[in-house]
């Protein structure tokens, strides 16, 4: 007579593992084996494993198989492969539901943010955690991106995003020789009010270009570093003359007084539209009066105007690398600039730019 015995004791209170399926395995082969009389039902095969019969039940048929005898006929056995396979699938299905849920009003409300209005992940959760906007659920920016890397939204996916989910990696590009800005300061003379953005009135200034070919219309965009305000001129090209020109006009739309006050620095780089640092400072109201300081970034080291180079990455999503900026009008340009200025910022605690004005407006 064929013996059926445990090969091994099992802990009781653990689920089935793969060597408790092998182990399984060579139980059910060897009750086969045995005459009919002799056999183990399934109860005393679960006493054997150490399991429930409802356990053992159901173990039997994830990993049922139909095999053949040497004499071509069907019977059913069972297979550890197959019932660790059918676990491992199952297993990859669990886990809590999606917060999300049945809360349609949210995810339209997410699709249309990021869009429509060219929002990010981070700034949409960033909005409703403010109270602007109420839902049934809440859910944090992690789990948003979990949710869009899922495939959860039928509208959103990874390439809609401002960095279409991944991080682009730096272009090779033949280094230009720095000019100089003879006698011009540099940013280690910025004050520490500026350098560490404690006060109010210290900006950053930078020119995006249109592409090769598309004409010699540029945008010029100032970004305040406590605020992170921005403002956006479009010249009709990236020359000097057509810098100082833009920052004359504002100064005599504002006033002396009130463009010293609010424009107290500005710290560029090293391009030939900003070497002019004399005429940059000049006041154009009087005669020997500074408006305001420049300060000149080292060569080669945008990181030094980060919030203008973060300021230009959040531009090209409307105005695309090598479009014609000429096409754009200035109204569409302002639009761009009221968008940045109403964004919220992880930076600045879920606020924009406008927000924070107003608090230091406020607590002045």
């Amino acid at each position: 007579m064929s013996q059926v015995y445990c090969i091994r004791r099992r802990k009781k209170g653990k689920h089935l593992d793969y060597a408790d399926r092998q182990e399984l395995e060579y139980l059910v082969t060897q009750n086969l084996k045995a005459p009919k009389k002799n056999r183990k039902t399934q109860q005393e095969l679960a006493k054997l494993l150490g399991v429930s019969p409802a356990t053992m039940s159901r173990e039997l048929k994830r990993g049922r198989v139909v095999l053949r005898d040497s004499h071509w006929r069907d019977y059913e056995s069972y297979s550890a492969d197959v019932a660790q396979y059918d676990h491992d699938v199952k297993a990859t299905l669990k886990g809590p539901g999606l917060k999300i849920g049945n809360d349609h009003a949210l995810a339209q409300h997410i699709e249309d943010k990021i869009l429509t209005e060219k929002y990010s992940p981070d700034a949409v959760i960033m909005e409703i955690k403010s109270g602007k906007y109420e839902f049934e659920t809440t859910i944090c920016t992690r789990t948003l991106y979990n949710y869009i890397d899922q495939g959860v939204f039928s509208n959103l996916t990874n390439k809609d995003l401002p960095r279409e989910g991944k991080t682009q990696k730096g272009k090779y590009r033949r280094v230009r020789k720095a000019l100089r800005n003879v006698g011009g300061k540099s940013i280690s003379q910025r004050p520490e009010e500026a350098d560490n953005r404690l006060e109010y009135g210290h900006w950053e200034m930078d020119c995006i270009e249109s592409g090769k070919r598309k004409g010699r219309s540029c945008l010029l965009v100032m970004v305040e570093r406590l605020t992170r305000e921005t403002i956006i001129f479009k010249l009709s090209s990236q020359t000097q003359a057509e810098v100082q020109k833009r920052l004359d006009r504002l100064e005599k739309k504002m006033g002396k007084k009130q463009f010293a006050k609010k424009f107290k620095s500005i710290t560029v780089d090293n391009g030939s539209e900003f070497l002019d640092w004399v005429g940059l400072e000049k006041s154009c109201l009087t005669q020997d009066g500074q408006r305001t300081a420049i300060y000149y970034c080292h060569p080669y080291s945008s990181w030094e105007r980060g919030s203008n180079e973060q300021r230009n990455g959040h531009i090209r999503r409307f105005i695309p690398k090598g479009s014609a900026i000429s096409k754009y009008s200035h109204k569409r340009i302002q639009e761009i600039e009221d968008w940045l200025n109403s964004y919220p910022r992880r930076v600045l605690n879920g606020l924009s730019a406008l927000e924070r004005l107003e608090q230091l407006e406020l607590a002045s």
